[in-house]
């Protein structure tokens, strides 16, 4: 009889050693490393995966040779989903849902489960709650409950049989730090058991053409539990994000390996469930009629679309040696730098002043198209002076203090327009050859030109 093969895995970290040892070497934690059996976890897995329909031959293919027709994008019912995912769910792919407790993740996987039920075998798989639970949950929500097939199990190898015997084309895995592999002698949810459940998971999602969503808690610092090789087992991850005090929540995906990254969609929590936000630019733009300095409504491009997002600044004297530089939703090196190009190109010296910065609506701005709002908004706290409703802006500064063009700008204009705005200062790179009826676009090509064009 073959000796069997072991590994020692850390629970903490995922690293591996020849043998069992007190300390990590890699994390430096105790009593942290386990035994773990891999040619039976590899046996029992190959064994599982055989004799199910979907179950084909390897062989080896050219790109040519692979029809693209065989894997048409499933709609979830959901537009903002939709669109976070690359177009649809990919059959046969493996997602990962992550987000603070209580964003939705599960009532937004259970209102697409049962939507989609009515149209193809679907399961959901629970490890957190009860069966009844979840009937409550979909009860109370208003939801077809005659067709979603339920399952609360956390073995993953009893999951994949039943599967097996179901056949279902959509899965949910509620949660993937919940479920455990027999071969693994680690507690559910440690990095040994996080990794093999994923990995299994993903290996069973590829042959069966199964689209597996997967839900994932997050640590206290924002950033998805357990090991790193989890984000790089799925084909996509996707976070939920939403703060206690408001009702909406932002869908963004970090990984597609099927459409682009940095994705939004918003919903809106309801007593309902989620429900989908089709204009986005609405909720971030709830602006007082009376105008006040300091604010300004900016375009920026969020995945495939733009979006309209108003900025704030705050210029007051400051009584420390040190004025304050605070930026949120910003980056913070940006604005000192902004200033530094402020003083120099515009004119105008902050070395003495308080600067606050904020985007409305908790919004979280990274590119650079931001910079000329910014400094706008500073300049107009500064001056004490009002910037209008219709007026929007956007575009690139330069350490030199030339304004550079932004990518899409002819969209970023006409959802501008679409909301009213009728005069923007945008770079000179960005004027469009047809301008629309109604509004003003002014291209300048240094600092100096948007402020006096504006004030």
């Amino acid at each position: 009889m073959a000796k069997s093969k072991t590994s020692y895995v850390c629970n903490d970290c995922g690293a591996e050693h020849s043998r069992w040892q007190g300390q990590c070497n890699a994390c430096q934690a105790w009593n942290t490393i386990t035994e773990v059996r891999l040619d039976t976890a590899v046996n029992a897995r190959s064994a599982r995966f055989s004799g199910y329909a979907g179950n084909t031959q390897s062989k080896v293919q050219t790109l040519e040779q692979i029809s693209l027709d065989e894997l048409p994008r499933l709609g979830s019912g959901y537009q903002e989903l939709d669109r976070v995912l690359g177009g649809g769910i990919v059959p046969g792919s493996a997602i990962l849902i992550g987000g603070n407790p209580g964003a939705g993740k599960s009532t937004l996987l259970l209102q697409v489960m049962c939507g989609l039920a009515n149209q193809m075998g679907a399961l959901y798989v629970t490890g957190e709650e009860s069966l009844q639970q979840v009937a409550m949950r979909a009860s109370r929500l208003g939801l077809p409950t005659d067709k979603l097939k339920m399952l609360s199990e956390t073995s993953v190898e009893t999951i994949c049989d039943i599967a097996k015997q179901e056949q279902p084309k959509i899965m949910v895995i509620d949660s993937i730090q919940v479920v455990h592999v027999a071969d693994i002698q680690s507690a559910p949810g440690s990095v040994a058991q996080v990794r093999e459940s994923a990995a299994f998971l993903t290996r069973f999602a590829k042959q069966f053409g199964v689209a597996i969503f997967l839900v994932g808690h997050v640590t206290k610092d924002g950033s998805l539990a357990g090991p790193k090789v989890l984000e790089h087992c799925i084909d996509c991850s996707i976070l939920l994000d939403g703060s206690t005090d408001s009702r909406f929540r932002t869908m963004r995906s970090h990984k597609n390996r099927f459409g682009a990254v940095n994705e939004l969609g918003v919903f809106a929590m309801t007593g309902k469930g989620l429900k989908e936000v089709t204009n986005p630019s609405a909720i971030f733009l709830s602006r007082d009629d009376e105008e006040s300095p300091g604010s300004v409504v900016l375009v920026i491009w969020e995945g495939t679309r733009p979006l309209l997002v108003e900025l704030q600044a705050l210029v007051d004297y400051s009584q420390m040696p040190n004025p304050r530089r605070i930026a949120v939703g910003l980056e913070q090196n940006r604005l000192a730098m902004l200033l530094a190009v402020l003083h120099r190109h515009g004119g105008l010296q902050m070395s003495d002043q308080d600067v606050f910065a904020n985007v409305v609506g908790g919004v979280k701005v990274a590119e650079t198209a931001s910079d000329l709002a910014l400094l706008v908004a500073m300049v107009s706290s500064f001056k004490n002076q009002a910037l209008g409703h219709n007026l929007v802006v956007f575009g690139e500064v330069g350490l030199a203090g030339e304004i550079r063009p932004v990518p899409s700008g002819q969209e970023r204009l006409n959802e501008a327009f679409k909301h009213g705005f009728t005069r923007a200062i945008v770079p000179m790179g960005n004027v469009p050859k047809t301008i629309p009826k109604g509004m003003e676009i002014i291209g300048v090509k240094k600092l100096s030109q948007a402020i006096e064009a504006i004030f």
